[in-house]
Parts: C-alpha cells; structure tokens; sequence
C-alpha cells in the first residue's frame, strides 16, 4: 500500500503545484505523448530483456503494492525456534536422527507447529537442504559454509533481476520523453504558417512529452525497482539467519548459544531482544 501512498503524494504534489501556480491542466492531457512515451518503453523493456527476465518482473510488479510484513519478528522468533528445536535434537540424539525430518518436513511432527515456515517453500528447502548435508555426515563446515553464501549469493542475483529492468527502463524513459517533444516540436513547424497563438500551443504540447518522460521516470518506474532491491535484501536475512545459525552449530556452539548466533544477524527492526529469544526458547523447551 506504501507504493499507492506514495505514487498519490507524487500526483498530487506535481499536480497540484501546478495549479497553484495557475496552470491549465487541458494542455497536459496529450494521449498521444502518452503512447510514443509508454509505447517506446515497453518496447524497450522486451527488446532488451529475455523471457526469463520479463515473466519475472511481471511476476514481481503485483507483490510491490502488498504491504511488506513477511518477514517481521514473528517470522525469525518462528524460524529460531525452529532452528532450536532441530539442533538440540540432533546434539541429544545424533544428527542422524533428523534424518526422517529433513526429508519430509511437512509430515516432519518437528515441523508441524513451525507453520510459517512450512508455507515458505523457498525457506523450507533451503534449511532442509543443508540440514540434509549434515545428516549425511563427513562434511567440511568450511565448505557449507561457502556453498551457503554462493547460494544465498545466486537468490540476490536472480531476486534482483527485476529491479535492473525496470532501473534500465527507468532511465530511458526521460530520453524517450524528449523523442516524444522533439516530435511534436517537428510537427509545430512543419505548421509554421499557423498564427502565433496556435504555434505556442503545439510548442506547448510537444513540451509535454519531456514532463512526462521525467516524471514517470523518476515518479514511478525507478522507485518499484528501488523497492525490488529493498525486499530482496529483506529476504535474503532469512537465509542469513539460517546459515549463522547451522554454522555456529556445526562449530560446536550448544544449540542456545547458536541461536543467539543466528539473532546477531537480524536488522534491529525484527530482531528479538535476548530475553525476548530466551524465554520463548524456554517455552519451545517446555512444550
């Protein structure tokens, strides 16, 4: 909803400063600019990208007017406690004992009360995946540890893909802007023999072109890929916070004290304070 907010602040700010200030809002009304505009962008956008990369901005454009409350405290308390429980069955009963978990999670009755994290099926794996890795035993903690982060490394690669397109088109739109006005400059004098009055409202028209070409630039498209990058850099904590935690654990620490690894990593803004983690870690261990 944040974008819709802030799309209406930007239309009302640009809007009505212009009226302030006296102006007619008929000349602005140019379908025609709109199209050149719009038109030579979207054409842009599939010539310059693959199928791939479209499917996925598309896929990617109707979660940005969601408000993002994914992953917020809850979510990491859930995923700690999770993470907790797994760990300290491992070190009571032997690693190997996770096996039947790790490899049907959802009939997992470890998993069964973690449903956040069940209905997240990227999350799901990936914790699966390695906790797999070190049920099967002889495995360098060194070595997970990197085939961690060049996984994690390939989800902001591939997560990103959207914000660079729309970026790109982001920046082409003001030059396409000024095709647009270069345009209809052409057209008002190719009618050079019209009266003054007539000349300086074609003028007018064409200028139109470069106003909306920035506007929408810099008003719209930029921004959505702006927030692409912010809630891939969100996600990519959860992962994070797996990673920390798994190689903490792998290092020896108790599964409390890996735990606490894993919370150090969390932004301030989700992150549990220390007494927040232990007593519901406490509660995890008495149910």
């Amino acid at each position: 909803m944040l974008v819709i907010l802030g799309y209406v602040v930007v239309l009302g700010s640009v809007f009505g400063g212009y009226a302030l200030m006296g102006g007619h809002f008929g000349v602005l009304y140019q379908p025609l600019e709109v199209l050149i505009i719009g038109g030579a962008a979207v054409g842009a956008f599939i010539a310059g990208n693959d199928g791939k990369t479209i499917r996925a901005t598309l896929k990617a454009l109707p979660g940005l007017v969601k408000s993002s409350g994914k992953h917020d405290k809850a979510l990491f308390m859930e995923l700690l406690a999770l993470m907790y429980v797994l760990l300290s069955k491992g070190r009571k009963d032997g690693m190997m004992a996770l096996e039947s978990d790790v490899e049907d999670p959802k009939n997992s009755p470890v998993f069964a009360p973690y449903k956040v994290i069940l209905a997240d099926a990227h999350v799901l794996e990936f914790m699966t995946d390695y906790l797999r890795l070190v049920v099967s035993g002889n495995t360098d903690p060194h070595e997970i540890g990197e085939l961690m982060e060049q996984e994690m490394e390939t989800f902001k690669h591939e997560g990103e893909i959207p914000a660079h397109s729309l970026t790109r088109v982001g920046d082409a739109l003001p030059a396409l802007g000024i095709v647009a006005a270069v345009l209809g400059v052409v057209h008002a004098l190719a009618s050079a023999d019209l009266p003054p009055a007539e000349m300086g409202q074609l003028i007018a028209h064409a200028m139109v072109g470069t106003f909306l070409g920035i506007l929408l630039a810099y008003g719209f498209v930029s921004p959505l890929g702006t927030l692409i990058e912010h809630k891939v850099a969100e996600s990519l904590k959860v992962y994070e916070c797996i990673r920390v935690t798994l190689m903490a654990s792998l290092n020896g620490y108790a599964p409390q004290l890996a735990v606490e690894f894993g919370r150090k990593v969390l932004l301030s803004t989700e992150r549990p304070s220390f007494s927040e983690l232990e007593g519901h870690v406490r509660d995890v261990k008495s149910r």
